[in-house]
């Protein structure tokens, strides 16, 4: 979605994967520098400047594919040892919330502590997560136990970026949207 936006203006970029935690601190003091995908919460609303939304995301725990856990609320896994990652917003928000989660800045690292039971739940998306354990790992079958939150995910600017680059990425967003490119890719990954 991010390239079909790009598509559109004559803007020199380059896009690099980065953990998280790293990304996220390293956008914010740079100029042209943006993140995604970045959930927009009131705490970050005046970190960045925002194009979007992208796409939603499901924060979803999962277990194992062996697991007999079951959950019918968010506070039924108070007790459990869920698995996330550094710095991204749905581990912050249970560890805000008092639960007790173990965070690590590669993501792979939480697949293989689901699956070797040093953690019972994995907080992820609801789509990328099964796609991280089959892609990295081989693993399938994990088992969905509770999506609790969608949040909507946008491209986060450094506010250091001058606004009327980030008004032009909006304009082109919206009319990659309406064009229905933005439908097209979503339809491609399942959503």
């Amino acid at each position: 979605m991010v390239k079909a936006a790009l598509a559109r203006v004559d803007y020199d970029y380059v896009i690099k994967m980065r953990a998280w935690s790293y990304a996220y601190s390293w956008v914010q003091d740079r100029e042209n520098h943006g993140l995604f995908c970045t959930a927009r919460t009131d705490e970050r609303e005046s970190q960045f400047q925002w194009v979007g939304p992208l796409a939603s995301i499901k924060w979803t725990l999962f277990a194992a594919p062996d697991s007999n856990i079951r959950l019918n609320s968010l506070e039924e896994a108070k007790n459990l040892q869920i698995a996330g990652y550094k710095g991204d917003v749905m581990s912050d928000y249970l560890i805000a919330n008092g639960f007790n989660v173990i965070t690590a800045v590669s993501g792979d690292v939480n697949t293989r502590r689901l699956m070797l039971g040093q953690a019972d739940l994995w907080v992820t998306d609801g789509l990328v997560g099964p796609l991280v354990a089959e892609e990295e790992h081989g693993i399938t079958g994990l088992k969905p136990v509770l999506v609790f939150r969608e949040t909507p995910m946008y491209l986060a600017f450094s506010t250091k970026t001058d606004p009327a680059i980030v008004a032009n990425l909006q304009n082109t967003l919206d009319e990659a949207r309406k064009a229905g490119e933005l439908d097209k890719i979503e339809n491609r990954y399942g959503r």
